[in-house]
């Protein structure tokens, strides 16, 4: 199986998410089997009342993430659903960058399951930590 370079899966983002998602202006620093670091740029577009970068986009983040990293996994893009995702917020992340770290707990034969934790990029202080369940199609 071939290794997933960051320019495919920066292409897997441009051609395999809804239009919305792609705002966010996510982009891939690494990719690895199983393992995937994305940046979210900081954004006033992504700020809810009192500054912070609001939950619904750091949500959205880590799904992405992850879908990267089990596509790191299968050397490519395989079609995926998402079928749980538990998010635990622990601090609020404000005008920075965020790095959502992805990686892959365990690739099943229907079922993947993994892990994703979000830092402020600049203080690198772990913020949001959120499990996954995808049925793989």
């Amino acid at each position: 199986m071939a290794e997933l370079t960051v320019p495919a899966a920066q292409a897997i983002l441009a051609d395999n998410f809804a239009a919305w998602v792609q705002d966010l202006g996510l982009v891939v620093e690494s990719v690895a089997s199983g393992e995937a670091i994305l940046r979210m740029p900081y954004s006033d577009r992504l700020v809810r009342v009192g500054g912070t970068i609001c939950g619904q986009a750091l949500m959205s983040a880590a799904d992405t993430a992850m879908v990267i990293a089990l596509s790191g996994s299968y050397g490519g893009f395989r079609p995926m659903t998402t079928v749980s995702q538990n998010v635990t917020f622990m601090r609020p992340i404000a005008r920075q960058d965020v790095l959502a770290e992805a990686r892959m707990i365990r690739l099943g034969k229907s079922l993947a399951f993994g892990e994703i934790t979000l830092k402020g990029a600049n203080d690198g202080k772990p913020a949001v930590h959120a499990t996954t369940t995808y049925a793989i199609l």
